[in-house]
């Protein structure tokens, strides 16, 4: 961060097109370490409320493990990008304290699959549920015209990582109308 957490960020559009790319570079690179670190903190806070003891890397097993249902302990360690002993030893602590079930596959008795169970779907909602909050708090203060560009943007970026998409959340009934 150092060097360039002091320079001030170029307005937008305030360069020609093509005009010092490597410069450019950075700059995305900068904003998106800025918002990851936002949406770290939202996750966090989100996390503390819900379930204290329950850490991020936790949270994002079990997030994984309702996304794609059912997985081999090997699956669910390469979806988190670490090795399957820190993925055992996550499924340890999370079976322990009832989140998630492990059962021997019948087809081949070498390995583990792995299931969520209600209790972990449950906690797993009310997190999310506590996330898109904070969220839907953030992106109401932007303008209409932001938010349209912060989706095209937000998805050309997850999709360059392979990151799955989520669904949108059902809108709010609408308020009943005061008597």
């Amino acid at each position: 961060m150092g060097h360039d957490a002091q320079r001030a960020p170029r307005q937008a559009g305030s360069a020609a097109p093509g005009e010092d790319l490597d410069h450019d570079v950075e700059e995305v690179i900068a904003a998106v370490l800025t918002a990851s670190r936002l949406l770290v903190g939202i996750s966090a806070r989100a996390l503390g409320r819900t379930a204290p003891s329950l850490t991020l890397p936790q949270l994002r097993a079990l997030v994984v493990l309702d996304g794609r249902g059912p997985v081999k302990l090997a699956a669910l360690a390469g979806a988190l990008g670490v090795n399957p002993s820190t993925a055992m030893r996550m499924v340890d602590r999370l079976e322990a304290a009832g989140s998630v079930t492990r059962q021997t596959n019948p087809g081949n008795r070498r390995e583990v699959v792995l299931t969520l169970t209600e209790k972990g779907r449950r906690l797993v909602e009310r997190v999310l549920a506590g996330r898109h909050t904070e969220i839907a708090e953030i992106v109401a203060r932007l303008p209409a015209a932001q938010r349209a560009g912060l989706i095209d943007s937000l998805r050309a970026l997850t999709d360059a990582a392979g990151e799955p998409p989520v669904a949108p959340w059902p809108a709010p009934p609408p308020e009943a109308a005061a008597p």
